[in-house]
């Protein structure tokens, strides 16, 4: 991973944001890196989000609020941090954070997203600002999930 260096005081305004938008995921839920992204108008940026979360100052709150960094998964649905061994303390430490919000976990780090993902901004995708590129296709509202067909009534 790049480092990415500022002032702890004066990080770059991309990384608040996507604090922020972190701050808003609800206790019980999670989010993953992509659909952060999109609702930062940066779709693709998903490592920029990560990159953002790993800048992120110990204890940091914004409007109030913690900026739970342990909600963000990716997009299968697993921990992203490296398990290397049964003691790698930032795996352990996302999985037990997410198990004290009622968040079922695997051993290897697996949460269902059907059970725990948070939808609650997919009306709020956002187009890319200035100076932002589009890094991918949109998916679909829903992460690309299609409505089953229902038959006329």
């Amino acid at each position: 991973m790049p480092t990415v260096s500022f002032r702890p005081n004066h990080p770059p305004r991309l990384f608040r944001e996507i604090w922020t938008l972190v701050a808003r995921v609800p206790r019980g839920r999670v989010a993953t890196y992509g659909q952060i992204a999109r609702m930062a108008g940066i779709p693709g940026g998903a490592r920029t989000v990560g990159w953002a979360l790993g800048a992120l100052p110990d204890g940091l709150r914004l409007g109030g609020r913690a900026v739970p960094w342990h909600r963000i998964i990716n997009a299968q649905g697993r921990i992203s941090l490296g398990r290397r061994s049964s003691e790698d303390e930032g795996f352990l430490a996302q999985a037990l954070r997410l198990r004290r919000e009622g968040i079922r976990v695997s051993p290897d780090g697996v949460i269902d997203l059907k059970d725990h993902l948070w939808e609650g901004e997919r009306a709020g995708v956002r187009r890319p600002g200035p100076g932002r590129q589009r890094g991918g296709a949109r998916r679909p509202a829903g992460g690309g999930r299609q409505p089953a067909h229902r038959p006329p009534a």
